[in-house]
C-alpha cells in the first residue's frame, strides 16, 4: 500500500456562517492541495468535509495518516467515540443524535478500503501544512464572501 499524509483543516466566518476546508495530500516528497466553500456551514462540517474529501481525492487503496487540528475528530477515531455512537443507534452518550452523521458515514465509507491513523496537531501553532490547509480553508472563504474565514 502506498503511504500518504493527509492535512487537513476547516474554517467558517461566522458559525454557522460561509465556510471553507482544505487538505493537503502528500505522497513520495509531492504535494496536492486543494480547497472548496459552502456559504451556510459549521466549523465542525468544514472540518469533517477536509478529511472526506482527503479521503475521496485517493485514487487507491493507501495507507493514511490524517492530520487534524480538530479534538472532535480526532478524539472520535482515536478514541472510540464513533464505534460507541454506531452501537448506540448514532446518539451520543447524552442520548442525542450525533450531529453531522452524513459526514461520519462519508468519511466511514470513504475510509473502509485504505488504512487510516488520526493524528492531532495543534491548529495555529508552527505546524507548515496545517497553516497552509488553515490559510487554503480561509482563502475559499473570501474569495467567495469577500469575508475573512
Amino acid at each position: 500500500m502506498k503511504k500518504v499524509t493527509a492535512y487537513t483543516d476547516g474554517a467558517c466566518s461566522h458559525n454557522p456562517g460561509p465556510g471553507g476546508w482544505a487538505a493537503v495530500l502528500i505522497y513520495k516528497g509531492r504535494e496536492k492541495a486543494f480547497s472548496g466553500f459552502e456559504p451556510e456551514t459549521t466549523n465542525n462540517r468544514m472540518e469533517l468535509t477536509a478529511v472526506l474529501e482527503a479521503l475521496k481525492a485517493l485514487k487507491e487503496p493507501c495507507e493514511v495518516d490524517i492530520y487534524t487540528d480538530s479534538a472532535y475528530i480526532h478524539n472520535a477515531f482515536e478514541k472510540g467515540w464513533i464505534e460507541r455512537w454506531q452501537r448506540n443507534g448514532w446518539k451520543t452518550a447524552a442520548k442525542q443524535p450525533v450531529e453531522n452523521q452524513d459526514l461520519w458515514l462519508g468519511i466511514l465509507e470513504a475510509s473502509a478500503v485504505h488504512r487510516v491513523r488520526y493524528n492531532k496537531v495543534k491548529g495555529h501553532a508552527d505546524d507548515k501544512y496545517n497553516n497552509m490547509c488553515d490559510e487554503l480553508a480561509r482563502k475559499a472563504i473570501k474569495e467567495n464572501t469577500g469575508k475573512q474565514g
